[in-house]
């Protein structure tokens, strides 16, 4: 894992706020004298923080890259792990909040639509067809927008992320396959002033968002659209290599993987082959420590900022699952929809039994042989939740084991940390002693 950063400024001295002038009498300003200058507005009198030093959030940073940027300002309000903002986000962003007596979005947020789909000509190289990048390829091709915040990869490492400012298809295609570690997708917003850029779509993960349309007003855009990543435990570069070699039988030629709807991780290798390893024969006493405290603190899942959300977790094996939030969303959507094979959502099996058994045994980082592992994942794949019932099994098994790990380890902040639509589904199963 990364050394313990070292200690930064005092958040105190990350937006210095201009006082008002005292309200007593003063000599009235002669008709002749210079107007006051403008006040400059925090994120024009604030410097990105050097890297390295401790972040406002300090252990549950996630490295989204905010604090890279001048609109560090902002970031007592726009920090998903200082301050949980969720309805106020919703609405701002979709004109509503999510319903909370409405299963489909309590799980997954504010929604016009749901459906699955996947690209009739697959992207060469993509991770599953390729939408997302057909997307963000669309929206140059189109002059929706300017640019593309998306992820690129260190030409040393495919794992090490490098964001970007993609102004070409050919540099959309380029950051093509996801990038399971943190990544500071934010820092970029740093070469938006002057750059011309004017509309931007930006790619990227729940925390990422949530900072992102925290700052969205104070950006020299005119446009901004938002298309959202499910995202669900990250790690660190080192802590990603442990979890490679741990479960791949060959981790140094993994180009991607992903836990799937069938209860097994998929990698794909850099020879083309495939390697399956079911879920419940992970080494999770050596893995349940490698996750990032960012990822075993967030509730943002489904990404609930985004106009459009497009994964896989609710929808069958084989094909993604796309969620619209508002008009925007549907505005992205249309960039691809002609090419795409579309069908419905559907839900199947009842995921509380598993979910219930699970909490214990992650808990206890109970091991299962493999021959055990791959007989309980035949029987659970075959009998188990499928389609958007897969993904409330996931939102639910995340969602519980991050209230425990947050009441253990911040037990000050849990209970304004977790959010209501959290505590609503958290509120179904039984917990270990916190």
């Amino acid at each position: 894992m990364s050394p313990p950063p070292r200690p930064g400024p005092s958040l105190d001295r990350l937006s210095p706020i201009i006082a008002d002038a005292p309200l007593t009498s003063a000599p009235a300003a002669s008709a002749s004298a210079t107007p006051p200058p403008e006040r400059l507005a925090p994120h024009q009198r604030a410097r990105p923080m050097a890297k390295g030093t401790t972040r406002p959030a300090k252990d549950l940073c996630s490295d989204c890259g905010l604090c890279d940027t001048r609109w560090v300002a902002y970031v007592r309000q726009a920090c998903a792990f200082l301050e949980q903002r969720f309805e106020a986000m919703e609405i701002a962003a979709h004109g509503r909040s999510r319903d909370l007596d409405r299963e489909d979005e309590l799980y997954f947020g504010v929604q016009q639509r749901m459906l699955t789909a996947r690209l009739r000509q697959p992207i060469d190289g993509a991770q599953w067809t390729g939408i997302v990048s057909r997307i963000g390829v669309r929206a140059l091709e189109t002059g929706l927008v300017d640019a593309v915040l998306c992820v690129g990869q260190s030409p040393e490492d495919r794992f090490t992320p490098v964001p970007r400012l993609a102004r070409t298809p050919q540099e959309v295609l380029e950051a093509r396959v996801n990038k399971p570690t943190l990544s500071p997708n934010l820092e970029v917003l740093e070469q938006l002033p002057g750059s011309g850029i004017k509309r931007l779509l930006a790619i990227g993960v729940g925390c990422q968002v949530q900072a992102l349309r925290a700052v969205q007003a104070t950006l020299p855009l005119d446009q901004l659209y938002v298309l959202g990543l499910p995202c669900v435990d990250n790690v660190s570069r080192e802590g990603l290599q442990t979890f490679l070699e741990s479960a791949s039988r060959s981790a140094a030629t993994v180009v991607h993987y992903e836990f799937m709807q069938d209860f097994r991780i998929h990698f794909r290798h850099s020879d083309g082959s495939t390697e399956t390893v079911p879920f419940f024969g992970l080494d999770t006493p050596r893995l349940k420590d490698v996750f990032a405290p960012s990822c075993l603190s967030c509730f943002d899942y489904t990404n609930a900022g985004a106009d459009l959300v497009v994964g896989y977790m609710g929808a069958g094996f084989g094909s993604q699952w796309i969620t619209v939030r508002n008009a925007l969303g549907q505005q992205l959507l249309d960039l691809v929809e002609g090419e795409l094979e579309t069908g419905p959502v559907f839900s199947a099996g009842d995921r509380r039994q598993a979910v219930q058994q699970g909490i214990g045994a992650y808990d206890k980082a109970v091991r299962l042989p493999m021959a055990l592992a791959e007989l309980v994942g035949f029987f659970v794949k075959r009998f188990g939740p499928k389609g958007l019932e897969y993904g409330r099994f996931s939102i639910d098994s995340h969602f519980t084991r991050n209230a425990l790990w947050l009441r253990r380890n911040h037990p000050a902040i849990a209970e304004r940390h977790i959010p209501a639509f959290a505590k609503r589904i958290i509120a179904a199963y039984r917990l270990p002693e916190s």
